[in-house]
């Protein structure tokens, strides 16, 4: 599928049908000329289908026979369309009138960046970040990962303290720009994934390779959020879990593999013992059963961090900071991203 722009924004849908009514107007005028807007249905069992086809015969439709979950919903859908640049948006997400010239801006004169995002902020509290992905993503030492604007579930007000467009470790999945060219070098998302922090990985595998990832404040949009799986639900705990360990171990430098994944096998322990003890049962078990499947893959994953491995060009990534974060979080008190970097700043 040809898009008749450089630019083909591709919404993936499963269930959404009234998502995609009520938004994906707004998608479509936000886009302007920059953007052809593709919708991607995931197998949906709603009626998506059926409205597409009466309230929106224009937009291109691309049908998956069966719901493979965001990361390889996407890797199908993708592999269908040829453009410049794709750009993966969440059907329950308003972009700001002309949100993709900045990104393109950006990409046109920056030949090193892979990929970047928008500011992401709260659909509900406009004027605050959206726990997705604020102002650009970040993970610390042992894999948490936190953004300018949010550490785990304390999300800060937008006052314009994060507004200069930076370099970062992870563009979120709700709005990611990336090159045609990167997204194909690289291999798309890690279809294993099913869904959640396969962006991430994603952006990993990309900074290993020598390119960058980006955060352009000046592009905005709105996300909901919540929209497949809400916080504390068990298969979100799950999928969490276990694709931060997949990743972890596919990714992690030889010299800290070991140290890193010792640490985590402890900390996923306390995690399991919280659960308990608030008599979450449910969580309880989904983290022990994340672990019992990261150390199922373990055999396959051995081969993706050779394969990675010989195709890294580089281990110094910038965005995955030198800090314990559940330390500073939670005895340091440092709330914010800004009070995180100056006491590493500090230190």
């Amino acid at each position: 599928m040809t898009t008749n722009k450089r630019t083909a924004v591709v919404i993936l849908n499963w269930n959404g049908a009234d998502m995609l009514k009520a938004f994906l107007p707004q998608v479509i005028e936000a886009c302007g000329e920059e953007g052809e807007v593709i919708v991607a249905d995931n197998g949906s069992t709603d009626h998506s289908r059926k409205m597409m086809a009466e309230v929106f015969p224009h937009i291109k439709l691309i049908l998956l026979p069966e719901n493979y979950g965001f990361a390889e919903g996407y890797n199908r859908a993708l592999a269908e369309v040829e453009a410049e640049f794709f750009v993966l948006l969440n059907s329950d997400v308003e972009p700001a009138q002309g949100w993709l010239k900045p990104l393109l801006a950006y990409m046109d004169k920056h030949d090193e960046a892979a990929a970047c995002c928008p500011k992401l902020l709260s659909y509900r509290e406009r004027d605050r970040f959206e726990y997705a992905g604020a102002a650009g993503g970040y993970i610390d030492r042992l894999g948490y990962p936190f953004c300018r604007g949010r550490i785990f579930g304390d999300v800060e007000a937008d006052r314009g303290q994060y507004d200069n467009t930076v370099s970062v470790f992870w563009a979120t999945g709700a709005a990611l720009m990336i090159r045609r060219s990167d997204w194909l070098n690289a291999g798309g998302l890690d279809g294993r994934f099913f869904a959640h922090q396969e962006e991430i990985d994603l952006c990993w595998r990309l900074h290993r390779m020598g390119r960058d990832v980006v955060c352009v404040p000046d592009s905005k949009a709105w996300h909901v959020g919540g929209a497949s799986l809400e916080q504390g639900n068990p298969r979100k705990t799950f999928l969490n879990f276990r694709n931060n360990l997949v990743m972890l171990y596919k990714n992690l430098p030889e010299g800290e593999l070991k140290t890193v994944m010792r640490s985590r096998r402890l900390l996923d322990g306390l995690a399991w013992l919280q659960f308990v003890m608030k008599g979450d049962l449910k969580n309880a078990a989904a983290v022990r059963k994340a672990r019992k499947a990261f150390k199922a893959m373990r055999e396959e994953l051995n081969e993706d961090r050779e394969r990675l491995a010989a195709a890294a060009v580089t281990d110094d990534v910038s965005g995955r900071l030198p800090v314990n974060l559940l330390t500073a979080y939670h005895l340091k008190r440092k709330k914010t991203f800004a009070a995180l970097i100056a006491n590493l700043k500090k230190n």
